[in-house]
């Protein structure tokens, strides 16, 4: 309650201002600051963002960047263990001499193809051909393996027509992995008519690494042959191309996990500030003030947020930013939507101020959640840009706070049993809260 009311009071000074400014407009007001806070910002849209990287070096900085971050956020000693563990793994996997070829299909080939097919590919460097079981056709997750999804390149056995099964099997591959199609058409139809068919139906589909094939061992070698000559031209960049795209997964996938770290601290963060601009609000008379209160309330939990982000922008971008969303949640009509939601599941009554104030404090707490939420999903995914761009975030701020206010209001109930604990405490309650069914 102390915080609230030294936030209080620093809305007092700035609705002097305001008012002095602009005679009483608290609105129009509170627009000018805006402006003016737009306006500053306009010469520092410049942003970068940090280039892919492209080397086994800088790649390990990246992972060893997100370690670092672990430290602060998972208190589990073991968990870095293994973390590091699984990058010391990759990172000796750097030199490896030697191809790794994966096949799959959803037909296994038969021993003397796979022993024509060893065959075709052989090059200057040795060769290890890892055979998959056949694919299943049905699957709840369609994730590839580690042993293919790491492979040097990976041949997809497809026999026409092109099932379901094979194209979401296709559509997972990572994006980066090297993939060449061994289409067996010996059916009824021609083989041109069988790559028509594949290409119209697999927009992924890239002609030149399309090997058709008639079924027949005699002709596998003739079929293989533009493969073995790639294969023999980028034998020595595909181990290290390999251990790149294996360590951008692990950083993607460390950095999902340290995002929902960082999720469940601001989830703290959210639930502290949310009431602590409710409180200021309630002991506030001004409309004006209010928004004031809310805006002081939010500078401080953006600079904890930017802490958690590792954000480097300065507080005064993150205001504009914040200031974005929360000017799109207004006009999108969160705070009323919260206020009749918040009348009807509490059945205020009396005829004093308190009334309303409670009202506008809990619709102010459910504005800052939502707003709060919006923040967070645009620091998560600014994690490494320098400076923002707020033209941007004024352009996306709309869809931002949709998105936002869809996941908060599927928690409504949540909020609405925090609002009763939070309205119990504040010694006022009892006259304004009336449970009834």
């Amino acid at each position: 309650m102390r915080q609230a009311l030294l936030l209080s009071a620093g809305g007092v000074v700035a609705d002097v201002a305001v008012h002095g400014l602009h005679g009483g407009g608290s609105w129009l007001g509170l627009g000018a600051l805006a402006g003016g806070w737009i306006w500053l910002a306009r010469g520092q849209t410049g942003r970068s963002r940090p280039s892919r990287p492209r080397t086994v070096e800088d790649w390990n900085e990246r992972c060893q960047r997100l370690l670092a971050d672990f430290v602060e956020l998972d208190s589990h000693p073991e968990s870095q263990q293994t973390r590091s563990a699984a990058l010391q793994d990759l990172l000796s996997t750097q030199g490896r001499t030697g191809l790794r070829i994966a096949l799959v299909g959803s037909v296994q080939l038969p021993d003397e193809h796979l022993y024509g097919l060893r065959n075709a590919l052989r090059g200057p460097m040795p060769v290890q051909l890892v055979v998959s079981d056949p694919l299943p056709t049905k699957s709840s997750q369609w994730q590839w393996s580690d042993a293919f999804a790491s492979s040097d390149a990976l041949i997809f056995h497809l026999q026409p027509p092109l099932m379901a099964a094979d194209l979401r099997w296709l559509e997972a591959l990572p994006g980066d992995l090297p993939l060449w199609v061994l289409l067996e058409a010996n059916g009824p139809g021609s083989s041109d008519a069988w790559l028509a068919d594949l290409c119209s139906q697999w927009p992924g589909a890239c002609p030149e690494r399309i090997l058709q094939w008639s079924g027949e061992s005699e002709g596998l070698g003739a079929c293989l042959a533009p493969l073995a000559q790639w294969m023999a031209k980028e034998c020595r960049q595909l181990p290290l191309s390999t251990l790149c795209r294996s360590l951008e997964q692990l950083h993607g996938g460390w950095q999902a996990e340290l995002e929902r770290l960082r999720r469940v601290q601001w989830r703290h963060l959210q639930h502290r500030t949310q009431w602590l601009v409710a409180a200021g609000v309630l002991v506030t008379p001004s409309l004006s003030l209010d928004l004031l209160v809310l805006s002081a309330a939010n500078g401080l939990m953006l600079r904890e947020m930017a802490r958690l982000w590792n954000c480097p922008w300065t507080l005064e971008q993150l205001k504009t930013a914040a200031l974005h969303l929360g000017k799109a949640a207004l006009a999108m009509g969160v705070v009323e939507w919260s206020t009749q939601a918040v009348a009807g599941a509490f059945k205020l009554h009396g005829g004093t101020w308190l009334v309303g104030g409670a009202l506008q404090a809990l619709s102010a707490a459910y504005l800052t959640r939502v707003v709060g939420h919006a923040m967070a999903d645009l620091m998560a995914r600014s994690v490494g840009v320098s400076e923002p761009d707020l033209q941007a975030i004024k352009a996306e701020s709309t869809l931002l706070i949709a998105k936002a206010a869809e996941a908060e209001r599927v928690d409504w109930a949540a909020f609405l049993h925090e609002a009763r604990g939070w309205l119990m405490q504040q010694g006022q309650a009892q006259p304004l809260l009336n449970e009834g069914a």
